[in-house]
Formats: structure tokens, sequence, C-alpha cells
């Protein structure tokens, strides 16, 4: 038998072990997730960045499952809209307008539902900001206030959390990352970076805190249509670079609904689920990114060569969406994305931070 033959065999025989070893793992994974399903009937849920998009998209679906709901964000007048809705839906919802930027506000916000409540058992750390433009007009303050929402903040929430979440006996942490903090695109250095620091905290406190019977779950969504993109800062050629993310939001798959993005982040957090990535496009994304690394990123350095160029000192400038939005005429092309907006109370501009989940 020829000696190429042999070895076809051998890496056939060897690859058919891995699968079968591969299948048995997902099977006894998928018996022991049944085992974490948590029932969230009459369970205390606080949701940051909660009085719009995904937020609030998560608010409706654990309304829908019975929790109790608290919401979190800096806009009380936005807070009050979020929570009439959710009580039309006949769920409890208790409120706190904070900046959980500030230490302090963030650990006072934890103590406030607790004393509202007399408990919590889940916490789900959704807010965030975002900045898009190139590196060249990004500034120190850019990267910073990034780190302190999608690092800090989930870090100093978490700490104040915990305690409650061992007493709960069952406790529940939601970390809202991106792909972005598993695959590094371009014209997004702060939120790139901000996320990437996430993903690592996220992993971290799970591997920490399962001893005390708090699951931890990582999410890294691709794009979702949430009307979000109204309300970030874009800088450089601020029409080019929103055109570019409202186009991207408007195509039919190239961003999934917000409300099926609740749906599966809820689904994972009643199973407890470690890590979920999607939609499905999006994790081979992910993986491919992971396994060919040299590949992704001469690939992704190919993409960039097409993106907008800097401008110049009045690049500098970060212009919200809402007011890029003004200067552009309606279009049948963004239908979907301009729905998004009105349907996910994001019509109302938030402050300068330009939180966006």
């Amino acid at each position: 038998m020829p000696k190429t033959s042999k070895v076809a065999r051998k890496g056939a025989f060897f690859l058919s072990r891995i699968l079968l070893f591969v299948a048995a793992i997902s099977l006894l994974l998928r018996l022991l997730r049944g085992r974490k399903t948590l029932d969230f009937r009459g369970r205390v849920v606080a949701i940051t960045g909660g009085s719009r998009g995904l937020g609030l998209n998560l608010a409706r679906g654990l309304a829908g499952s019975g929790a109790k709901i608290a919401l979190i964000a800096r806009d009380a007048e936005g807070l009050e809209r979020a929570r009439l809705e959710i009580e039309s839906l006949g769920a409890s919802c208790f409120v706190v307008a904070a900046d959980i930027c500030d230490e302090s506000a963030a650990t006072a916000a934890i103590e406030k539902i607790v004393a509202h409540y007399g408990a919590l058992d889940g916490l789900i750390n959704n807010a965030g900001v975002m900045q898009i433009g190139p590196l060249a007009h990004m500034k120190d303050a850019d990267f910073e206030s990034a780190l302190r929402l999608h690092m800090w903040a989930p870090l100093w929430l978490c700490r104040a959390a915990t305690p409650h979440l061992e007493a709960s006996g069952n406790g529940r942490i939601v970390n809202i990352a991106s792909v972005g903090g598993r695959i590094a695109a371009p014209h997004m250095a702060p939120y790139i970076a901000s996320k990437f620091a996430l993903v690592g905290l996220s992993d971290a406190l799970r591997n920490e805190l399962g001893a005390q019977n708090i699951l931890v779950t990582t999410v890294c969504p691709g794009a979702i249509r949430s009307g979000s993109h109204v309300q970030i800062g874009f800088k450089g050629q601020h029409q080019k670079e929103y055109r570019i993310l409202k186009s991207l939001t408007s195509m039919p798959g190239g961003a999934i609904e917000v409300d099926a993005a609740a749906k599966i982040i809820i689904d994972a957090m009643r199973h407890g689920d470690p890590h979920v990535t999607f939609p499905f496009p999006v994790q081979l994304a992910a993986l491919a990114y992971a396994i060919l690394p040299n590949t992704a990123g001469a690939l992704i350095r190919f993409v960039t060569g097409f993106a907008p160029k800097p401008k110049g000192e009045e690049g500098d400038l970060a212009i919200a969406g809402h007011d890029l939005e003004n200067e552009l005429p309606p279009s049948k092309l963004t239908v979907l994305a301009d729905r998004a907006v009105d349907a996910n109370n994001e019509s109302v501009r938030t402050a300068p931070q330009n939180l966006v989940k």
C-alpha cells in the first residue's frame, strides 16, 4: 500500500476521533446546560443602559418572563419612558438615574436597587459608548471614556453586586461586549480596545465567581439594528463615516434585529452559558480570526485602505448621528434603521457621552 495512502488513513482516523470527542463534549455540555436553567419569575435583574436600544429590549424580554426589572441610565426622562412601558407589560420596574462611570455612583445604584427590592439575582452590563473615525482623530479622552464605561464600570458594578448575587444562590452576570472584542475592526479603536478589555474581564470574573454560584456570560454580538446609530459620535469625514454605518445597519442581513438579539442573550443568561457570539456568520468570522490571525489581519488591513481618510483638524470634532441625520434626505433604503430609532426609544439624543447600546 502506498505510503501516502497510509498517512491519509491515519489522518482520517485521528480526525474522526477528534470529531467524536467534540460531539461527546458538546452533548455533555448540552445536558449540563439544562441543569443550570434559571426561572426568571420573581427574580430581580438590573440592566445598565436600560432606557433604550438593546437594554430596553432586554427589559421587555425579561418582563415577559416574570422578572422584576431595575434600569440604570443617566437620562432620567428616558428612564421614565422605559419604566412606564415595562410596567404596562405587567412587570415591576425600578429606575436609577446614575452615571456609572463614577465608582461611587455605580456602587450606590446597586445598593438602591437592593434596598428597593430586597435582593438582586442578575446584573446585565449593557451600557456602551462608541466613537467612529480614523485613529488619527481619536484622542486619549476617547479611549479613557470607552475604557471607563466598558471595563471599569462593569468591574465596579460586579463588585457591588457580588455579595447580593451570591446570597441569591443562583446569581447571573451578563457582560455585553461585542465581536469588536474579538476582531479589531477599523475606525473604532477606542471601542475595540475597551471591548477587548471587557471580554478579558468577563472571562476572568467567570473563573473566579463560579465558586460563589454566580454564572458569568460574555456576549459578543455582531451589528445590532437597535437605532443606536443616531447616538454615536463620528469623527473625520463625518457624513461618509455615518453613511457607511447606517447603510450597514439598514441592509437585510447586515445587522440582527434588536429583539432577536435580546432573546439570544436572555436565553444564554437563563442557562448560564459562559460565552455567546452571534449571529452565525459572526461566529465564523471570529473563529477564522482566532485560527488564522495573519490572514485575517492582512484582509482587514486591505479593507481598511478603502475607508474614509482623515480630514484635518475639523475631523477631531465628534458629531452625533442625530445631527448628521438631519443633513441626509429621507431614503427608502434606510427604512429598517430609521424604524428602529423610534421603536427603541433612540429618537431623543443623550448627553455628550453618546451611550450606544
